[in-house]
């Protein structure tokens, strides 16, 4: 990929070109505080503002700067003015726990952390970041263990307006992963990533500028500004999206005639109860989005139903390290894909997006170094999935073996690389992709291979069934497979062991779940931080083994 030279924070200045005046992001009025709005020009200034205040005091080209601000106009101008000033943001999700931001941070070597005083005094206690971080930066009045206010920043950069963005660094921002397969890892982005995304996204789901945006996801909403978006601040704890209110939700989606909604798996769920019960209607909308995890037909449509005619939940797939690589939407779900989800094959995650390639490789647990047309499986087959194309990030912060084990060079196709998305999955003949869920999560018993997403899809056609779980029990006599599932509302010890008869009845019905013998009733699967939708199974599996008789 040839570099552009642009910084990302240029789609901001063009857009407070276009639209002046227009607001690039709205705080509604609650719990007794008045609405707060920001327009393009205003947040293109504030964030020069910022962008020179913190050059003055030396947070600028490649300086790194873990950020911890909550979603309000102050994160959308600090994002931004750390993208002008060159600087590096650091983010990672507070859900992950105190150990582990801790961890990431080591990890990052940040020279700087700007943060609400609630994150300066975790900081502070628990010693994040205490071998690198010089210059701290606290939003607020007060000013917390020396460093600077942002009404510091505001004063020291307005004498150096106009602000001149420097060329764009090798290093936009390191965002790490959830980690909800392994530990974290800082995903090492560049400015021509995040472009790539602006357009990926326009392209794919026609968005235009004027539209009004309300994420429920933090980093999703940035993209808002940059496409020509308004973006409504939603009522909730980014951090915990299964808990959002869906009445504060479908309120906001209303008032603001919001266009635009991401909302991961969980919430949606919650929305589209709501809606039902309800009769809801959201007629604003031109679209839905929801990742982070697939996304069941039965969490999809109640709440299609709540949209105008026409008008799609897209349910695109994609990581931290890529996103996005295709798209489907609830058209084809409902009307298509879902009868072959019910039956095993996987759930569709639709065709690739423009200028991303995708490749279905056999399944290989080591690295592989260079591309052959060999590690090729024909259509209709499950393997590996790996991509390449313009906003796949080519490396892991500090972490040689992973980004040796994830990724593959592809001279023999033109140069460049494919990303190993570290799921599996297969290919239909009509160019659609499969998701058949994560490699590591493969139950290999004997001489057999379960795949986690179609075997769980046969056993979460049963009414109860709010979702399950296939995990690897080790015991004795070597790996076998089990089922953990959560139902709908809680039974008593008769009934849940009547599911668990009907559920070893429906398992019989199809050749890949026959071996599955052993049934778990699991109250609520420990879920990611970032979405509240990716199960845990390595948890479950250990969880099911400590209740297993091997006898």
């Amino acid at each position: 990929m040839r570099a552009s030279g642009r910084n990302i924070a240029s789609t901001l200045t063009e857009r407070a070109k276009e639209r002046p005046g227009s607001p690039a992001v709205i705080s509604p009025g609650r719990r007794g505080r008045p609405e707060q709005a920001c327009t393009f020009e205003e947040l293109d200034r504030r964030s020069d503002i910022l962008a020179a205040g913190l050059t003055r005091v030396g947070i600028g080209a490649g300086a790194r700067a873990a950020l911890m601000v909550p979603p309000s106009i102050e994160m959308f101008s600090l994002v931004f003015a750390v993208f002008k000033a060159g600087a590096v943001p650091v983010i990672a999700d507070p859900g992950l726990g105190a150990a582990a931001v801790g961890r990431c941070l080591a990890e990052a070597a940040p020279d700087a952390f700007i943060g609400v005083p609630l994150a300066q005094a975790a900081r502070a206690a628990l010693g994040w970041g205490r071998a690198t971080i010089r210059r701290i930066v606290t939003t607020g009045r007060f000013r917390m263990g020396g460093g600077w206010t942002l009404r510091d920043l505001e004063r020291l950069g307005e004498r150096d307006l106009p602000f001149r963005t420097p060329p764009p660094g090798a290093t936009a921002a390191v965002l790490f992963t959830s980690g909800s397969t392994g530990p974290p890892k800082g995903v090492v982005y560049t400015h021509d990533h995040f472009l790539a995304q602006v357009e990926a996204l326009r392209a794919t789901y026609s968005i235009e500028p004027g539209e009004v945006d309300l994420c429920t996801f933090p980093l999703f909403a940035l993209f808002a500004p940059a496409l020509g978006m308004t973006a409504v601040l939603p009522d909730m704890d980014p951090t915990r999206p299964a808990r959002a209110d869906p009445e504060k939700i479908v309120r906001d989606l209303i008032a603001y005639r919001v266009t635009n909604f991401f909302g991961s798996p969980a919430l949606l769920r919650n929305l589209g109860r709501h809606g039902t019960a309800r009769g809801t209607r959201l007629p604003s909308l031109r679209r839905i989005v929801s990742a982070g995890a697939p996304v069941p037909a039965r969490v999809v449509e109640p709440v299609a139903r709540m949209l105008a005619e026409s008008v799609q939940v897209y349910t695109p797939y994609g990581a931290t390290e890529v996103l996005p690589v295709t798209s489907i939407g609830s058209d084809e779900i409902l009307q298509g894909t879902r009868a072959l989800t019910d039956e095993g094959r996987g759930i569709c995650v639709g065709r690739p997006v423009p200028g991303v390639e995708v490749e279905i490789i056999h399944v290989r647990d080591g690295t592989i170094e260079r591309w052959s047309d060999d590690l090729r499986v024909p259509a209709g087959v499950t393997g590996e999935i790996c991509v390449r194309g313009p906003m796949v990030t080519r490396e892991y912060l500090a972490r040689p073996d992973a980004t040796r084990q994830a990724k593959i060079e592809a001279e023999p196709l033109g140069g460049g690389f494919f990303h190993r998305m570290g799921d599996v999955g297969w290919r239909d003949d009509a160019g659609r992709i499969w998701f058949c869920g994560r490699k590591s999560q493969r139950v290999v018993s004997g001489r057999s291979v379960l795949f986690t997403i179609p075997c769980e899809a046969v056993f979460n056609t049963h009414p109860r069934v709010a979702r399950s779980a296939l995990v690897a029990l080790r015991g004795p006599a070597g790996v076998e497979p089990g089922l953990c599932v959560e139902l709908e509302r809680p039974s008593s010890h008769g009934e849940r062991g009547k599911v668990s008869a009907e559920l070893l009845e429906i398992g019989q019905r199809h050749e890949h779940t026959r071996a599955i013998c052993r049934i778990y009733f699991h109250r609520s699967f420990p879920v990611d931080v970032r979405h509240n939708s990716k199960i845990a199974r390595e948890k479950l599996a250990r969880w099911a083994e400590s209740r297993t008789s091997w006898a």
